[in-house]
């Protein structure tokens, strides 16, 4: 339920129980989010408040939104990369060219991985780094 006397803007509000309903899978991986009418009728909050919590959730890479509307993000599998002792790891936003040619929704980071005079820039939600033992 929306407060709108808690001190807490109606916007975030609604992002927390939208972001709830993802964590506990009441709303699944590739389900369809309500409309933008349908929050305003169901909360008694204006247009402009839904389109603020949609935009935080899409930037925290809960959900993805194109013309048919927002739907919960799919997670795909993980793809495990070995990190040496010369390897250079860093984190950072995607340019828009990389998100489109990585796949990766808005508001999730990439690594680039700098080992052996090569970069690989890899999708941060789908790639688990992993420490190679260093030589003794």
């Amino acid at each position: 339920m929306i407060d709108s006397e808690s001190g807490v803007p109606v916007y975030r509000q609604l992002a927390d129980i939208v972001r709830r309903q993802i964590e506990c899978g009441e709303l699944a991986p590739g389900q369809r989010l309500r409309t933008e009418p349908e929050y305003e009728f169901e909360y008694g909050i204006s247009r402009a408040s839904v389109r603020r919590a949609i935009a935080i959730l899409r930037q925290e890479g809960l959900i993805t939104t194109s013309r048919s509307g927002s739907r919960v993000r799919t997670v795909r599998a993980m793809a495990e990369v070995p990190i040496g002792d010369e390897t250079r790891v860093t984190t950072r936003m995607p340019t828009e060219m990389e998100r489109r040619q990585l796949g990766v929704p808005e508001g999730v980071p990439v690594f680039v991985v700098e080992q052996d005079g090569d970069q690989q820039i890899l999708a941060g939600d789908r790639t688990a780094l992993i420490v190679k033992a260093g030589r003794d």
